[in-house]
């Protein structure tokens, strides 16, 4: 008898069977859509909470750190500052957080059912990103109404790069998730610090001020910070509000790739056994 699908323990750390995570495409589109569905299926507002989500943040953003704190946005509107921001930052955290929970949420389909292991981390960023588009749409149509209303939009060349940058904060939150999922099913405390640590990574990361507000000798502790440049690159390639500094672009690269790379490792490793530990 010839079968024709082998099941075997994985014989690498670093081995990404991309083949075989193609075979199971129809199962990612599955899980892509019951996140995305189920995600606010019994709520009174369903779907608009996409939209209303970062409208609400925008308006305290803008109430408490433009009106009451006065912090400066450098002349950009302060609606369309915030609002660019909590987009970008918002597509990250949630691929982190959801991703951080892979193992832990998912170990009843893990202990029944085979498929690559990678799929379900994969899903929920590809989750992430419908989300991400809805509130890139409604990011798009405040930029159309500011530009009706007289305000200068500089669109530039760098609006090639807005991909690249979206998709490196995909792969970032992504890697950094995958890595916390893995350590999560030994050290469970870690599940209980993601949001914390998540919102104060927000503070240190130029979303509610530009980087321009840090003292120069300070600044480069904002942008050691791997997700700041990705989003003051995205602020730049849609509103022109600073720059392009491609150093910093490719240090947020070499973040990404070495992330990723990191998470899917110790992934595999985990995956082996961690039935065992969960």
């Amino acid at each position: 008898m010839t079968w024709k699908t082998v099941l075997g323990p994985r014989r690498g750390w670093f081995e990404i069977n991309l083949r075989e995570i193609w075979q199971y495409r129809d199962l990612i589109v599955m899980f892509v859509r019951r996140d995305f569905v189920a995600k606010y299926k019994q709520t009174i507002l369903g779907p608009l909470w996409f939209i209303l989500q970062p409208l609400m943040t925008t308006l305290i953003f803008t109430i408490v750190f433009g009106k009451i704190a006065g912090i400066s946005t450098d002349g950009t509107p302060q609606v369309l500052f915030y609002l660019s921001g909590i987009v970008a930052w918002t597509f990250f955290a949630s691929s982190l957080t959801e991703t951080s929970g892979t193992f832990i949420n998912n170990a009843s389909i893990f202990g029944k059912v085979y498929f690559p292991r990678l799929v379900m981390p994969i899903s929920v960023t590809l989750s992430g990103f419908f989300t991400f588009l809805i509130q890139f749409a409604l990011l798009i149509a405040f930029m159309a109404y500011f530009a009706m209303k007289g305000t200068a939009i500089d669109l530039t060349a760098q609006l090639l790069y807005l991909p690249f940058i979206v998709l490196m904060l995909a792969c970032q939150g992504l890697g950094f998730g995958i890595i916390i999922s893995s350590l999560t099913t030994k050290y469970r405390d870690l599940a209980h610090l993601v949001k914390f640590g998540v919102q104060l990574w927000m503070f240190a990361t130029p979303i509610i001020y530009p980087l321009s507000a840090i003292p120069g000798k300070y600044q480069f502790l904002v942008m050691a910070n791997p997700v700041s440049p990705l989003i003051e690159s995205f602020r730049t390639a849609l509103l022109g509000t600073a720059p392009s500094r491609p150093d910093l672009f490719l240090y947020s690269l070499a973040w990404t790739i070495g992330v990723l790379a990191l998470g899917i490792l110790i992934f595999n490793k985990v995956e082996k056994n961690f039935m065992d530990t969960i």
